[in-house]
């Protein structure tokens, strides 16, 4: 490793290399956490605070319910689909240590998106928050799902205020539509019955596949990146050794987790790291709610920051920004999508502490490289690769090219993916193990990297990928669709948004009509912003739709 530039540019302390003496898997990785730090507050939800020695005692019991009443066996995979709350990392530690490989599932998908993961994955039990039961209903008939656990917004708040968050939640703002489940278990029934029940520990490996953290294809298909617990750990103490600099031996860092625990970013980072650390996370159920959101900063002395470009900058533009404490901030991770430099420099200038750009993606665990926490760091690049890990830009051959030449960013190092789930892998890596991610980049001559464009059609809205087959094969479903071509085109509010050209086959159809559809078919941040209605979509000499030339006219537009 000390062959690369970037090596050079590392702040003092931090190694080329990772420790080989690392825990075998997240299981040996959570019980040192445990261990460790078992009388330190370890995740905070609206007002409410778990321990990292309650953690543990309850993720226990959600396991021995696995073990004892699903029935689960080694590698069985179970659904996580609910926002940040208390649950999600009881859940997430007890279905680990039950031996369960965890399919994190974003909530706000429609019931299309979870039909072709649940089959894909072949999920056997998941754990849903209330609001999004209705969906699972609408699909259960079509999965191999047999076991399933509701949970409500409020069921471990305790007391009055558990009661009245479920009650406000289900009969005043009326976000828990109407279901029928008829198998389903209560989370909290199955916690009490979990508390009398002998939990095992399972033989986990570090080859042990840990997460299916689905992505978006470039052919439309979602498909599952198989990371291991030896990826996670390895990711985990690479991340531990680049924060160095930000990390004071005996303080207790406390996180600011806005970013939902389902995206492998807060999955890693927030939650993972976290915990090895001995940190605290406050998780927002709510980020969208920006004046929600102030209000619960203003509560805390946090140390750490994540979040999205969007994020930041909906945050700077709150009118009541500067009432927060920001005087402990050590420093802020940017990552999902890229950081716009007038958002950095804002920040950093308001809250007198570094945001920085990280990179990655969910085959990588996700980080691959990340900017420098000491002050050293380089507005407009991704930073250097992080410990163990190799960054280098390829031709289409997979030869390596020098730095400064443009070409695919290739990924090596203990956290990248064995490839997808069930999937044939081939061009996924070059021969010589090196992980293609389709982004296109460069190197300078000092190893900082820098994304020139991302893949080739991908949109990026509010750092979740939108891939525009997925988007196009929905609408031309559609009966009065002919045709349809989709594109990312510039908005101020989320980098990109999607906008679809559509050529009508029933000249009756609508702008409304067709936007009902999307709202049925389509998550909220896949959905078309922009509707237009062409005669004829550009096309290639063999047929093939052009988005190139939709997006040069939409620049064009722009001029």
């Amino acid at each position: 490793m000390s062959t690369y530039p970037w090596i050079a540019k590392y702040p003092a302390g931090i190694p080329a290399e990772i420790s080989e003496y690392r825990p075998e898997s997240l299981l040996e990785l959570f019980n040192q956490a445990f261990k460790s730090f078992g009388s330190r507050e370890a995740f905070e939800n609206m007002g409410k605070v778990l321990t990292y020695q309650e953690i543990n005692l309850q993720s226990d019991f959600f396991a021995a319910y696995l073990q004892n009443e699903v029935k689960v066996q080694k590698g069985d995979r179970i659904a996580i689909q609910m926002p940040n709350c208390l649950q999600y990392p009881i859940v997430l530690i007890g279905a680990l240590k039950a031996g369960c490989i965890v399919v994190n599932t974003n909530p706000l998908y429609t019931p299309r998106e979870m039909e072709h993961q649940f089959i894909d994955a072949e999920v056997k039990a998941i754990v849903i928050i209330a609001n999004f039961a209705s969906s699972l209903e609408e699909v259960l008939p079509k999965t191999k799902i047999e076991h399933i656990i509701v949970t409500e917004l409020g069921d471990l708040l305790g007391g009055v205020k558990g009661k009245l968050v479920n009650f406000v939640v289900k009969h005043v703002k009326k976000m828990v539509p109407a279901y029928n489940l008829p198998t389903a278990k209560k989370f909290k029934d199955v916690m009490k019955k979990g508390a009398r029940l002998k939990y095992t520990k399972p033989s986990i490996k570090s080859s042990d596949t840990a997460f299916l953290q689905y992505t978006g294809g470039t052919t439309g298909v979602s498909k599952g990146a198989t990371l291991s617990h030896g990826n996670v750990v390895a990711h985990t103490f690479a991340i531990a050794s680049w924060f160095t600099p930000l990390l004071k031996a005996g303080q207790t860092e406390l996180m600011i987790t806005a970013i939902p625990l389902y995206h492998i970013f807060a999955l890693n980072v927030n939650c993972t790291f976290m915990m090895h650390i001995g940190a605290k996370n406050v998780l927002i159920t709510n980020p969208r709610d920006m004046p929600g959101f102030i209000k619960e900063l203003k509560k805390h002395q946090f140390t750490l920051f994540t979040g999205v470009n969007t994020l930041f900058n909906g945050l700077l533009n709150q009118p009541n920004f500067n009432e927060v404490d920001w005087s402990h901030l050590k420093g802020s991770i940017g990552g999902g999508m890229a950081v716009q430099d007038f958002v950095a420099r804002n920040w950093g200038e308001k809250t007198n502490s570094a945001l920085v750009e990280g990179y990655g993606l969910s085959e990588t665990s996700p980080v691959a490289s990340c900017n420098p926490l000491d002050g050293t760091h380089r507005m407009g690049t991704v930073g250097l690769p992080i410990p163990s890990t190799a960054l280098s830009i390829c031709d289409d051959d997979g030869k390596h090219l020098a730095q400064g030449e443009v070409g695919e960013i290739c990924i090596k190092g203990p956290q990248v993916m064995s490839g997808y789930w069930k999937k044939d892998n081939e061009g996924v890596f070059f021969e010589d193990g090196w992980f293609r991610t389709g982004d296109i980049g460069q190197m300078d001559v000092d190893g900082f990297f820098k994304i020139v464009d991302r893949k080739k059609d991908m949109i990026n809205v509010s750092g979740f990928n939108v891939f525009p087959n997925e988007v196009e094969n929905v609408i031309a479903d559609h009966e009065k669709v002919l045709e349809v071509a989709v594109i990312g085109v510039p908005d101020k509010h989320s980098t990109e948004c999607v906008k679809a050209f559509v050529v009508k086959s029933d000249p009756s159809l609508t702008e409304e009509e067709l936007r009902h559809y999307c709202e049925e078919e389509l998550t909220g941040y896949k959905k078309p912003k922009y509707i237009e209605f062409i005669d004829e979509l550009p096309k290639s000499n063999v047929g093939k739709i052009l988005r190139r030339e939709l997006k040069e006219m939409e620049a064009a537009r722009l001029a």
